[in-house]
């Protein structure tokens, strides 16, 4: 059995359209690559297996080493080949960093027919497409908002609705071409074909959010170690998607300074010991934390360490708060916030968010799998489940695309016409035999 792009497909209903087809996500992240292997199932998507390995080849989400990522991809690849049993060639791929644009547009098509097909939706969201970009970006996701059908707005899907025109109000997301070519470029060196690459925030969205939050909108915030996506969702579209340049990694490196530690040990110790909220934690606790350079441990309370994290962790949500702040839409959020990504497990972190942001948070679990759950059951493996659901969804769509009912009644009415055609030369026939034999007899 081997992963394909394009063999596959799964709805956003659960009811599989090409059952037993393997998906895979790849999530390229600041601190770790994650590989994550899913097949589609007749009750919904079935993990199978997954690679999860450390990596030092990103700096906040971007590639700065190519050698040190393709090394992590290879070797989570192939843990997860291992566990899953299954060949591996074609991945979907996360991106992240703070080279991430969001930007609103708008586009119109004539309605041809009179009745709205796939055809005019998707014309509608070429012309969206169709914006200056700078030579150096590239649209990654065109992400519909709403469809206004003449003068009806507010529409989801427009599909087989009577007008005579339609227009998209759309989010779209850009990227660095360079970063994105950087990803593709690292996952080719491993003998991948990369079948789409895909904002990591969108990709956690798919994991944890239901279909309620969406509705009533709601703000995933995944903060990994390079970097702290922000996706917002209002009337069930996406709104708004941002990325900020500061994560757990900052937090690790604000431990080994002010505790004069080793990173790994200020990382093992922000894992173990970490809060980040200092009243939490009580006045007698201590640590043993690890000297640098040959010097012995030493005890230090446990207090200290939280005095570390606690302005590093106010800092991240002050800057969230201020960017849904800037978008006009903090009052729109009323399902509240979904925190997703490695660093929100970290004691604490549901509760000074709830401080900061002002609304209810809580820490979101990827849903919607069967499988070896007990593996991708975390917030650190949302993107990489969400990768696959994403994946599974696209392959979907594009057999829908494939298998068009206006092209089965073409053939019907060309065959229709081809009856009617027959059925007019057989009685024709008649006449003419009738015609012959008279002028035969007269002369």
């Amino acid at each position: 059995m081997s992963s394909s792009g394009r063999t596959g497909s799964h709805d956003r209903t659960g009811a599989p359209q090409h059952e037993g087809e393997i998906v895979v996500g790849l999530d390229i992240g600041t601190t770790k690559v994650c590989a994550v292997v899913g097949e589609i199932a007749d009750d919904g998507i079935t993990i199978l297996g997954v690679g999860s390995v450390p990596c030092r080849g990103l700096r906040k989400g971007i590639v700065s080493n190519i050698d040190w990522t393709v090394r992590s991809i290879r070797d989570a690849i192939e843990a997860a080949q291992t566990m899953a049993g299954v060949e591996i060639r074609t991945v979907y791929a996360g991106v992240a960093g703070s080279h991430i644009r969001s930007q609103t547009s708008d586009g119109v098509a004539a309605i041809a027919g009179g009745e709205v097909t796939r055809a005019d939706v998707e014309r509608a969201l070429e012309g969206a497409r169709a914006i200056p970009v700078d030579a150096d970006r590239q649209i990654l996701h065109v992400l519909p908002r709403e469809y206004i059908v003449d003068i009806q707005d507010g529409i989801r899907d427009p599909i087989g609705m009577s007008g005579v025109r339609l227009g998209a109000k759309v989010n779209l997301i850009t990227a660095a071409t360079s970063c994105v070519q950087n990803v593709i470029r690292c996952a080719e060196r491993c003998g991948l074909v990369v079948a789409d690459v895909v904002l990591e925030s969108l990709a956690s969205a798919e994991a944890v959010l239901s279909d309620d939050e969406r509705e009533i909108g709601a703000a995933v915030v995944d903060i990994g170690g390079g970097t702290t996506d922000i996706l917002l969702y209002v009337d069930g579209g996406i709104a708004h998607a941002s990325v900020v340049p500061v994560g757990g990694n900052n937090i690790t490196n604000d431990i080994a300074a002010g505790l004069r530690t080793p990173m790994a040990e200020a990382d093992r110790l922000k894992r173990l010991f970490g809060c980040a909220l200092g009243r939490m934690v009580a006045d007698d606790e201590e640590i043993e934390v690890p000297g640098v350079g040959g010097q012995k441990p030493r005890r230090t309370p446990r207090r200290v360490l939280s005095d570390i994290i606690e302005p590093r962790v106010e800092e991240i949500f002050a800057v969230v708060r201020k960017r849904i702040e800037d978008t006009g839409l903090l009052e729109q959020l009323s399902a509240g916030v979904v925190l997703t990504g490695g660093s929100v497990l970290l004691e604490g972190t549901t509760e000074i968010a709830e401080e900061i942001l002002g609304m209810p948070v809580r820490v979101g679990f990827p849903t919607g799998v069967r499988g070896i759950t007990q593996l991708v059951h975390g917030p650190q493996y949302a993107t990489g489940v969400g990768l696959v659901r994403y994946g599974a969804q696209a392959i979907a769509e594009a057999h829908a695309r494939e298998v068009v009912p206006s092209h089965s009644m073409t053939r019907m009415t060309a065959a229709g016409k081809q009856q009617a055609g027959e059925g007019t030369k057989t009685e024709e026939t008649p006449k003419s035999s009738k015609l012959w034999e008279w002028l035969k007899a007269a002369f």
